[in-house]
């Protein structure tokens, strides 16, 4: 009993002694360890190698010729460069300008409380007090959004391509506490999509890589870097397996 008082004393690997059963223990511990991420690093490893065959298989498309071509002959994965536009644009009659998405958030100026402590000049707690503070709380919400886009200059539903990110466009105040902030995403782009021509159109939720060559969006998609990542992770969770071995009673092994 003294002995496991003394293990359970503190996280410190000095406060706990450690015997050499449990080293050779802690040694299979590992092992079992590295060979589990062997088995998992191989598999991110194929399928990552799949990946990147995929995308260097894919043919490249830069032309309303070819990409309708493409879609009408079946031909599978494609990266398509092109413009990105709304074809029915959205707004508010508050604003000035179009989108292709827009979104209206409701915020109320709310009163809150809070406890805060209190502390004399030596940095002791002597008591508590309840202080009053506020902030502009989302309270409702409303978007609207384009019904259709063109693409390479070929129209689809706006659900077909995932649409670039929104970004801050206005805030209007209705009174002292109420305010609407607006977001909103441009009616117009160009980048790169990747997807699959089929049946005379592209594949559901198609991501757009805005801004980027059909050369930069296959280097920002060919993978690379899981594995070492995987790694990382795996042999941090090791050392805390092996710590928290050493931590624990383990008078089973006397």
């Amino acid at each position: 009993m003294g002995y496991y008082r003394h293990r359970k004393r503190g996280f410190d690997f000095g406060d706990f002694e450690i015997t050499k059963r449990e080293i050779l223990a802690s040694i299979s511990i590992i092992a079992i360890m590295l060979l589990i991420g062997v088995l998992i690093a191989g598999k991110i490893s194929e399928y990552e190698l799949d990946q990147n065959e995929k995308y260097n298989k894919a043919i490249k498309i830069d032309t309303q010729e070819l990409f309708e071509y493409g879609m009408r002959t079946n031909v599978g994965n494609a990266f398509v460069y092109g413009d990105l536009k709304a074809v029915d644009t959205v707004t508010y009659p508050e604003l000035d300008d179009s989108y292709m998405y827009v979104e209206k958030v409701k915020e109320r100026y709310t009163k809150h409380t809070r406890t805060v402590s209190d502390y004399d000049d030596d940095g002791h707690k002597i008591g508590e007090h309840e202080e009053e503070y506020w902030t502009w709380d989302r309270v409702d919400s409303e978007h609207l959004k384009c019904g259709e886009i063109s693409f390479l200059g070929h129209t689809f539903s706006s659900d077909k391509i995932i649409i670039p990110g929104e970004h801050y466009i206005a805030t209007i105040k209705e009174s002292s506490k109420i305010r609407y902030k607006y977001y909103g995403v441009d009616t117009s782009f160009v980048g790169t999509i990747f997807t699959t021509l089929k049946d005379r159109t592209i594949s559901n939720n198609t991501q757009f890589y805005e801004n980027k060559s059909i050369e930069e969006t296959v280097k920002h998609l060919e993978s690379g870097s899981s594995v070492t990542i995987f790694w990382i992770f795996w042999i941090v969770l090791t050392g805390f397996c092996v710590y928290g071995f050493y931590y624990i009673d383990n008078e089973w092994l006397e």
